[in-house]
């Protein structure tokens, strides 16, 4: 007489250990996405606020408004202010930034100011002569080096 087939004491505890590592790798995942997710809800407005004022910047094709700035509205109804300190470089095309955003505090208080500098290629923003000597005197001076060689 044959006895039914059914799983041996080893097939049994491989499959339970197979089992418990996939419940540990999806634990650690949740927990992970858990954590990402609370670290967003924190993050503080003045960064949404700059982030926002930032795009709009970067949106801007005219020197002139880019300059003026302009208004954000945040999540929460309120609405942060940002204007631009555009400076041109010696090389066209391509300016120093200053973006300074005034954010509202949720409570009412006195605005916090937060600046960022950085450098941005806008042939928008160039002037058509002003772009021309640059560019004639970088093409003169590459000349002069290769001449020199």
């Amino acid at each position: 007489m044959s006895r039914p087939r059914a799983f041996t004491l080893v097939e049994v505890l491989v499959s339970l250990a197979i089992f418990a590592m996939a419940a540990v790798a999806l634990g650690a995942a949740y927990v992970n996405l858990i954590l990402a997710h609370e670290a967003l809800r924190r993050t503080e407005p003045r960064d949404e606020a700059v982030r926002l004022a930032r795009r709009a910047l970067l949106a801007e094709p005219d020197l002139d408004a880019a300059e003026t700035g302009g208004d954000v509205v945040l999540a929460d109804e309120r609405t942060a202010r940002w204007r631009a300190e555009i400076e041109p470089l010696p090389v066209a095309d391509l300016f120093t930034v200053t973006l300074e955003v005034e954010v509202p505090p949720p409570d009412g208080g006195p605005a916090g100011e937060f600046f960022e500098t950085y450098t941005l290629l806008r042939p928008t923003w160039s002037d058509e002569a002003d772009r021309k000597k640059l560019l004639d005197d970088a093409r003169r001076r590459l000349e002069e080096e290769r001449a020199r060689l």
